[in-house]
């Protein structure tokens, strides 16, 4: 083939490790991906996601891989976890050539509400399962971007979780990843989605002007801030097009039942008619998110003008003490 070919390996002890490295060099493999990910079967023999939750250990068996390797190496890292950081960091002192990002999500995915035995079934009983397909996407881009704005942090990233079409494979670009793979995309719809894809991205790279991927990569780290340097001073407020409402009361219901109660019904021409309260609403998006119609509600910048305050300058300047709202006053 003309592509490149990386082996994904998971064994237990040290001379596996090495075994199976130089048999994978043998056969012709141009990188390795070590999975310190899985999070079912294997982690419960010490593999899989038992490693990638043991910076240490972890660090420990890339090395081992690492000193005999002749060809890159990337360590698959787990979602199940606190901080993506940890492994990440402990990657690169154990001299991988990258990571790559999320493996599947611990889970149980449904339970049989007859015989109450957890899905899928077998002999009577049943375990956890991975997660993974468009759902866990959200999760994999926070912790590639985490990575990618992590100071000290140098290794390539490859994007894993729910890359179902161009964007999602751009989104994943964007917040600093050399490669993306897809898995569950590919099982439903075959290898052609990755030509489609290619198409897709190709033509958004020309419409913005990029003369290549490159030029796309990591574009979206520097707007990804920690909340506490986010403009507390910032406010939007949701807008109904009235033209394009079907008075179906998705958002009445959603911000009464849910939210601030900033939408209140009035009567036009016969009908109902919702309206914001702008006093009241607070920017939450989430009229515009059950809203069935594209473009009906829109969200819409108010005070663009307000000068920039954010909670860490506060902490910094001495304007608030977090203690204050911890230890009441006498």
């Amino acid at each position: 083939p003309n592509n490149a070919i990386i082996a994904s390996l998971m064994v237990e002890t040290r001379e596996e490790w090495r075994t199976i490295v130089r048999r994978c060099e043998d056969a012709g493999a141009d990188g390795l991906e070590l999975n310190f990910g899985c999070p079912h079967g294997m982690c419960e023999r010490g593999m899989g996601s038992a490693v990638g939750q043991e910076p240490k250990v972890l660090e420990e068996l890339l090395n081992w891989v690492t000193e005999i390797s002749n060809i890159p190496v990337l360590a698959k890292l787990t979602p199940n976890i606190t901080d993506i950081v940890e492994p990440g960091m402990a990657a690169q002192r154990g001299n991988a050539d990258g990571v790559s990002l999320i493996n599947t999500i611990k889970s149980i995915v449904g339970v049989d509400l007859d015989d109450f035995i957890p899905l899928p079934k077998g002999r009577g009983a049943s375990s956890n399962g991975g997660y993974c397909g468009p759902a866990v996407k959200p999760i994999a881009m926070h912790m590639v971007g985490a990575l990618s704005k992590t100071p000290g942090f140098k290794l390539e990233i490859s994007g894993i979780g729910g890359v179902s079409n161009w964007r999602d494979a751009a989104e994943f670009i964007s917040l600093g990843c050399t490669s993306v793979q897809v898995c569950t995309a590919a099982m439903h719809y075959g290898y052609r989605i990755v030509e489609d894809m290619k198409v897709g991205l190709n033509n958004y790279l020309n419409s913005k002007g990029f003369a290549s991927v490159n030029e796309l990569r990591g574009k979206a780290i520097e707007q990804y801030k920690d909340w506490g340097d986010l403009d507390i001073n910032y406010k939007s407020i949701a807008k109904i097009h009235e033209d394009k409402c079907i008075g179906c009361q998705l958002c009445y219901i959603a911000c009464e039942d849910g939210s601030h109660q900033a939408i209140s019904i009035k009567s036009a021409n016969g009908n109902r008619v919702p309206q914001i309260i702008e006093d009241d609403c607070i920017g939450c998006n989430l009229c515009s998110l059950v809203c069935p119609v594209d473009g009906c509600i829109t969200m819409e910048d108010r005070d663009p003008s307000s000068s920039f305050d954010s909670w860490n300058k506060m902490l910094a300047e001495n304007r608030f003490n977090p203690t204050d709202t911890i230890i009441p006053k006498n």
